[in-house]
C-alpha cells in the first residue's frame, strides 16, 4: 500500500494532475459558487502554459542534468546500472525493448567494454501489480549480453522497486563482494537523487550520467529566432513531460532528505 500511495499521491502535485484537481474544483464551484469559476480555471491554464513552456522546461531539466558531468570517467570495482530503462518482452514485442532511458544500458555496456570496471550490477525489479513479467534486472542482463558483455560478469539485483531500494540492495551486494567503489549509471536527470541516496547510505559512488534530455543545442541562441520563440511559447506535451520529470526528481530529493 505504501508503494502504491508513493506513486499515486505525487501525481496530484505535478502540473497535469494539479490542473485536473483545479478543473474538478471548477465543476463543484459551478454548482455551489459559480462566480468563483474563473479563478481555478485561470490557475489551471497558467500551470499548464508555464509547465509546457520550452524555456522553463529546459532550465528545470538542465538544473538537474548538468550537476554531475564528469570530466573523465575513472576506473572502479563495479558498474551499478539502475533500472527504468527497459520494456518487458510481452506480446507482441519480439524481445526486450528499450525505453527513452535505454541509454543507461548502452552506456553501462560501453563502460565495461572500455574496461572501466570488471563487473556490472543490474538493479531493478518490477512492480507485480503493474506487470507479471521478468524483472528489469533480467531485461538489462539480456540486453547487456547482446552488446557483448559476458554473462558471468553481470550480477542481477531483481527486488528493488524504487531508488532507495536500489541503493539498499546494491549495498548488500557490495558488502558481500568486498567492493568499495562503484560507477553509478543512470539518466542524468535522475543522477542527483540517486547520488544523494547512495552517498547517504555510505556507498563510495562516482557519477556516470547518460540519457541527457537537454544538450547545448537546446540552449543555443537559435531558440531566440521568431520560429524558436513561437515553438517555445506554444504548449507542448514533450515540454510538459520534461517539466513533470524534473519536478518528480526535486520532490524525490525533498522526501529522501527526511529518510535517515
Amino acid at each position: 500500500m505504501f508503494l502504491f500511495l508513493s506513486k499515486l499521491l505525487p501525481l496530484f502535485l505535478y502540473p497535469l494532475g494539479l490542473s485536473c484537481v483545479l478543473l474538478v474544483t471548477t465543476l463543484i464551484l459551478w454548482w455551489k459558487r459559480p462566480a468563483w469559476i474563473p479563478f481555478p480555471v485561470t490557475l489551471a491554464l497558467i500551470i499548464l502554459l508555464v509547465a509546457s513552456n520550452g524555456w522553463i522546461s529546459n532550465q528545470l531539466v538542465q538544473s538537474l542534468e548538468w550537476q554531475n558531468i564528469p570530466s573523465e570517467i575513472p576506473q572502479a570495482e563495479a558498474i551499478v546500472l539502475l533500472g527504468g530503462a527497459t520494456k518487458p518482452p510481452a506480446y507482441p514485442r519480439p524481445m526486450v525493448d528499450m525505453s527513452e532511458q535505454g541509454d543507461r544500458v548502452l552506456y553501462a555496456a560501453k563502460l565495461y567494454l572500455d574496461q572501466k570496471a570488471p563487473l556490472i550490477i543490474a538493479s531493478g525489479g518490477r512492480i507485480d501489480w503493474l506487470s507479471n513479467e521478468q524483472s528489469e534486472s533480467a531485461d538489462m542482463a539480456n540486453l547487456l549480453q547482446l552488446m557483448g558483455v559476458p554473462p558471468q560478469v553481470i550480477i542481477q539485483e531483481p527486488d528493488s522497486l524504487n531508488t532507495y531500494e536500489n541503493a539498499t540492495n546494491v549495498k548488500k551486494i557490495l558488502q558481500e563482494k568486498g567492493i568499495k567503489q562503484v560507477l553509478l549509471v543512470t539518466s542524468a536527470l535522475h543522477m542527483p537523487r540517486s547520488l544523494f541516496i547512495f552517498k547517504k547510505l555510505g556507498i563510495d559512488v562516482i557519477a556516470a550520467p547518460t540519457d541527457f534530455l537537454v544538450s547545448r543545442t537546446e540552449l543555443e541562441p537559435n531558440n531566440l529566432t521568431l520560429e524558436g520563440i513561437i515553438l517555445n511559447i506554444l504548449p507542448s506535451s514533450e515540454n510538459l513531460d520534461r517539466t513533470t520529470k524534473a519536478l518528480k526528481e526535486y520532490i524525490g530529493l525533498l522526501v529522501y532528505s527526511f529518510i535517515k
